[in-house]
């Protein structure tokens, strides 16, 4: 039996631990001027072969609990004693494919620089409490999307909004483990859409299934054109919230540099200035626009009769004959972007939707960086919204109809 309790282990001081039966936890000391944890616990086994003692690192605590380094030094141990070479032994399974909850942890340490404090932890304690009791053990690749659906599916609807993220960190790690050639394939992305019924967000805001995005704008695009279609296709374009289009001014324009710089006054749902950037696409609705311009002073990009507000019915006239709102849009988006934009920050996604983001978060990005994600975000939303992206676009049913 070992000497080593897991408590111990968490707790232990640089230097070297005994377990016994040659078991050693090495604990290094961090550099000066950092994190206390920053030093690193290793496994490191002692054992005799060919009458010679030698020590063979096992790997680091967390990739290896207190239990598992106790198994793996036996098999080694095994290896030694029938005259085989621990270090092949110890080697040739070092690329195996782990298990969906090691794999997990092993992508939290590569990608946690990057992260806040806060996202670093939600990221593995989400993951714990939801998604290892159901796939934490099953090799990652041996994973299907049936498996991460039946994974999602508990909170798939009780709590949408962590679904979501639950179902973006799932494909992080999918990916990662790919990467490593863990996987052949990557994350479950389309296939997976097709398991889990849509989320209703509340019920308050129907949204339209992104797949159906690319064919809606062409049919909106191939009718007459009208200031209320206009601003309903820069109201996709941007994910923005339809009252904010509807308050645009040409002067927070920034044509140029393809910018939107909205007031904080303008900013209604947190009160904090929020600049958005401008694809192609949205700058080409824009240019339309400017046809119908009449005056030369400032005045709303999308104005109504006799230069007025444009209502919210003119906006939404296309949405008539659909189970969709406006508003839906920026779900749509939303989940876009989680489904077929992995690689982009879920930060970035909230911050092109004006959500308020920890500073601490936009810093650990760099603030021009984290701007140019969004760009590139909403640039390639752009494209595919409007069927430039190279997607094959087939006109849903649901919009024949309409």
């Amino acid at each position: 039996m070992g000497k080593l309790t897991n408590k111990q282990v968490e707790n232990a001081k640089p230097g070297r631990h005994s377990d016994g039966e040659g078991l050693t936890l090495l604990v290094r000391k961090p550099p000066k001027n950092s994190d206390a944890k920053a030093g690193g616990k290793s496994w490191v086994l002692r054992v005799q072969v060919n009458g010679k003692r030698s020590d063979y690192g096992i790997g680091s605590l967390t990739a290896y609990s207190l239990a598992e380094a106790r198994e793996r030094a036996r098999d080694l141990r095994k290896a030694a004693k029938q005259g085989r070479d621990p270090v092949a032994e110890r080697d040739k399974d070092a690329n195996a494919p782990p298990t969906f909850k090691d794999a997990a942890q092993r992508c939290h340490d590569a990608k946690a620089p990057g992260w806040s404090d806060k996202t670093a932890s939600a990221f593995l304690s989400s993951l714990s409490m939801h998604i290892h009791p159901k796939i934490g053990k099953l090799r990652v690749d041996s994973i299907t999307e049936r498996d991460v659906a039946a994974a999602l599916s508990p909170v798939w609807h009780a709590k949408p909004a962590l679904a979501k993220k639950l179902r973006h960190r799932i494909g992080l790690i999918l990916d990662f483990s790919m990467a490593n050639g863990w996987r052949s394939e990557g994350a479950p992305r389309q296939s997976l859409s097709a398991l889990l019924s849509k989320q209703q967000e509340g019920g308050n805001f129907p949204s339209m299934p992104y797949e159906e995005m690319p064919a809606f704008v062409a049919k909106v695009q191939g009718k007459t054109e009208t200031m209320g279609r206009l601003a309903l296709l820069f109201t996709i374009l941007t994910a923005a919230r339809n009252g904010e289009v509807r308050d645009a001014m040409w002067s927070q324009l920034d044509l140029d540099n393809g910018l939107w710089h909205r007031p904080a006054s303008m900013m209604r749902k947190n009160g904090d200035a929020h600049t958005i950037t401008l694809s192609p696409e949205a700058l080409q609705v824009l240019d339309r626009v400017k046809l119908w311009r009449t005056v030369e002073a400032d005045c709303r990009v999308f104005p109504g009769k006799g230069d007025k507000r444009l209502s919210d019915m003119t906006i939404g006239k296309e949405m008539a004959a659909l189970p969709y709102v406006v508003h839906g849009f920026r779900s749509t988006f939303r989940t876009w972007a989680a489904e077929r934009m992995p690689t982009i920050p879920e930060a970035a996604a909230e911050a092109a939707l004006a959500h308020r983001i920890p500073d601490a978060v936009v810093r650990s990005y760099n603030r021009a960086k984290f701007l140019e994600m969004r760009r590139t975000l909403l640039d390639a939303w752009g494209r595919y919204a409007a069927g430039t992206s190279g997607d094959v676009v087939q006109l849903p049913l649901s919009l024949k109809s309409a």
